[in-house]
């Protein structure tokens, strides 16, 4: 009874989050608890993706820099500087549907399609490609004489080098997001019980929005390092290039970490299933019948020695 009512008798607390279980001393449920330690567990994850979405937002920063630059002239036509970004976008476009139809496919003859983990390997490093090309590019375009150019009216001296030769590392970009977004989403949707999937998805969105804030404070800092660089009034003169590497670098250091931890993301078996309180019932129910046993032979051994 003493230990019965000191919360002992379901064992020792394996992490600090079980402290907080009601049946040992605590003040949440044992199903709070456990939805919160497999919500912990996608932390990891979450944190993982940060540094994706810092690549990820070099197609709006350092590339369209980098395109504005080179020699926009398709004859005499002037392409607009976001044109390049549609190439971006086709492979998202073109392998949404062909993913679609290849898990199908797998389904359908019962054989299990690649991991989201893998996929989500996978497309990190085309990120982290895409970043080792544009540092090449950018090495490659500079080495192209100026020109003149005019955007919105006003006259820059660009690299003659035609911007779509840039096109690969856009490609690249477009098939690691095309990867990445839909296995991130399928992982913090099934691995979470329904009840808090959508707190799931929030950490998630979360996520890319700190990605945006990391890859500012980035720019910043190398910035600030290089007293300016990397990023001068003319492009030409800069280290853009060595940007792009650094980012590269990092990105292949995180797609490496992701790859180490990925085994924890794989079993999709679970889809997120809550805990079941039946086993605190049925271990509540073996207590009484436990306690109704041995008043049973407390009252019989009364009984014989009367």
């Amino acid at each position: 009874m003493c230990c019965l009512r000191h919360r002992h008798l379901s064992g020792e607390a394996v992490s600090w989050l079980d402290r907080a279980k009601e049946n040992n001393g605590g003040r949440y449920s044992e199903t709070h608890v456990e939805n919160v330690k497999v919500l912990t567990k996608l932390f990891p994850f979450y944190g993982l993706q940060l540094l994706y979405r810092v690549c990820i937002t070099q197609i709006p920063s350092g590339y369209y820099i980098q395109t504005m630059n080179s020699n926009l002239h398709l004859g005499d036509l002037l392409l607009p500087i976001g044109a390049m970004n549609v190439i971006s976008i086709l492979p998202l476009l073109l392998l949404a549907p062909l993913m679609e139809f290849m898990t199908t496919f797998f389904l359908s003859i019962e054989k299990t399609p690649l991991a989201p983990a893998r996929v989500i390997t996978l497309g990190h490093t085309c990120a982290a490609v895409s970043l080792l090309v544009a540092g090449f590019l950018e090495l490659h375009r500079k080495a192209y004489p100026l020109v003149e150019q005019t955007l919105s009216g006003k006259v820059l001296h660009v690299s003659s080098m035609p911007c779509f030769q840039l096109a690969p590392q856009y490609i690249l970009l477009g098939v690691a997001e095309a990867l990445v977004t839909p296995a991130c989403s399928l992982i913090s949707f099934q691995l979470i019980p329904s009840h808090i999937r959508g707190i799931s998805l929030h950490f998630l969105t979360l996520s890319y929005g700190g990605g945006c804030l990391l890859g500012a404070f980035i720019i910043q800092l190398v910035y600030f390092c290089s007293g300016g660089n990397f990023y001068p009034n003319s492009l030409h003169d800069g280290n853009l290039e060595r940007f792009f590497f650094l980012l590269a670098l990092l990105m292949t250091i995180n797609t490496l970490l992701f790859w180490r931890l990925s085994y924890r993301y794989m079993d999709l078996s679970v889809q997120g299933k809550p805990l079941n309180s039946s086993s605190l019932s049925e271990k509540l129910l073996h207590y009484k019948a436990t306690l109704r046993f041995y008043d049973t032979i407390e009252h019989l051994s009364t009984d014989s020695v009367l």
